[in-house]
């Protein structure tokens, strides 16, 4: 770490923080200790902090003194995490109509925010610092399990239109004392790209972070070009936000030459996992209990998939108790050899409009459409939209090793998993643009 590096994550950054009335630095210190706990004391911990939010959320919050009045719910009658099964899920739809009556009578400060809304309506729902603060404090201390921090240099390749245009002159004077370097997620186009890999030779960050889709678009991009980028000193690349695809984290580690280390969260559930050096991901498990449900909201044995639901114990001002994510994922069993106590998330298969439903009614994941397209001749980009049981559309970016009998054999392999009546469109285009957050999708259904 140089002496730079030093002031911004020993002086800097702190400093901001205070001015910003976040406990990050303190939480961080905090959860440098405890992810080192034994099972039993971290699960004691996290029980005491769950009694702490339903209790308070039972005197505070209108929305669940409704709910926990129905039940006969008494916090203090809670012994175990098995025991949050008592309570419903959480849902948008739930959040939606009850804005108001979610926000604690004692909060102050409370900042709006929303989801991207890639999969449907946006959701508007409020955070309060305690929450910033700790999810700051979990993305810091998963930064510093790859031996960088704040203050080393940062390319971010991020952010929609709407983020970047909010960009103003404190903050641009924040990422400039820090050393980040914002690259627009949103601007694909080949010109881009040569100025993108140009900017990142010229940088020459410590680390990368961004949507997988657009770094490994950035790097094999500059591995088409022959450009050089894996003697820079990137000692990480962090991807979030979308499904890490394995030929993916292959283009990035060979474009950069450095490991990627997958992050899990988002802005509505919080940071919750993270992959350490050892490559399992770390369930921020002071903050966020995860659950793992089947389709009767039942929960599975580790290894198993389910919906991916979450309570997030630093949002006392405005609850996500039980919260459905609507993605699909697995817990594991078995303990990492970086010897960290905190759970693993053995799986993250996406969301659940990630998969797919045959004709016959077979459920399936994107990926088994997918790997009838990525490797064919001629096709540089593709997305898949399964618009019904009875129609999927294929867009395609192609070159001039595509031809009739490349799409002849893509309708087969389609038809092959989807159905043989199912009507497979394709239609090549230019270009395949991001959704408005800056995220890639390469499937969606919305049969399922």
């Amino acid at each position: 770490m140089d002496f730079y590096t030093k002031l911004v994550s020993g002086v800097l950054f702190p400093l901001h923080e205070r001015l910003k009335h976040h406990s990050s630095v303190a939480v961080r210190r905090h959860m440098e200790q405890s992810q080192w706990w034994s099972a039993e004391r971290l699960r004691a911990y996290r029980i005491e902090r769950l009694r702490a939010l339903l209790k308070r959320a039972d005197e505070k919050v209108p929305y669940y003194r409704r709910v926990f009045s129905e039940l006969d719910f008494h916090a203090e009658d809670l012994h175990s995490l098995d025991d949050l099964r008592c309570l419903p899920l959480l849902t948008k739809g739930i959040i939606r109509q009850n804005a108001d009556d979610m926000k604690a009578s004692d909060a102050v400060g409370l900042a709006r925010f929303n989801t991207g809304g890639s999969s449907g309506e946006p959701l508007v729902f409020h955070i309060g610092n305690e929450r910033v603060s700790h999810d700051v404090a979990a993305k810091w201390r998963a930064t510093r399990w790859w031996g960088v921090d704040i203050g080393d240099r940062e390319i971010v390749v991020w952010g929609s239109p709407v983020e970047l245009g909010s960009q103003d002159r404190v903050r641009a004077l924040r990422d400039h004392l820090f050393r980040s370097r914002l690259i627009p997620a949103f601007e694909m186009s080949p010109q881009n790209l040569d100025r993108f890999v140009e900017a990142i030779r010229a940088f020459r960050p410590a680390m990368l972070f961004g949507y997988p889709s657009s770094l490994s678009r950035i790097g094999q991009h500059a591995l088409d070009k022959n450009v050089s980028l894996d003697r820079l000193g990137i000692r990480v690349a962090f991807v979030t936000s979308e499904r890490l695809y394995d030929e993916q984290k292959a283009v990035i580690e060979r474009a950069f030459g450095c490991p990627v280390a997958n992050g899990y969260g988002g802005r509505d559930a919080g940071f919750i996992a993270h992959a350490c050096p050892q490559g399992n991901m770390h369930i921020t498990a002071e903050d966020i209990i995860v659950e793992i449900l089947d389709r009767n909201q039942q929960p599975v044995a580790p290894g198993e998939s389910g919906e991916i639901v979450v309570t997030h114990l630093a949002t006392g001002d405005y609850p996500f108790i039980r919260y459905r994510t609507g993605d699909i994922g697995a817990l594991g069993d078995d303990p990492c050899p970086c010897g960290r106590g905190l759970p693993i998330l053995e799986k993250i298969e996406g969301r659940s409009t990630d998969f797919v439903i045959a004709k016959n009614g077979t459920l399936m994941h994107g990926l088994a459409l997918i790997y009838v397209i990525r490797d064919e001749p001629g096709v540089q980009r593709f997305k898949i939209v399964q618009e019904s049981v009875d129609r999927t559309r294929v867009y395609l970016v192609t070159d001039a090793d595509f031809d009739e009998n490349v799409q002849r054999r893509i309708q087969a392999g389609l038809k092959q998993r989807l159905g043989e009546s199912v009507e497979i469109d394709i239609q090549t285009v230019d270009e395949i643009p991001a959704e408005k957050s800056g995220k890639f999708r390469y499937i969606v259904s919305h049969a399922v």
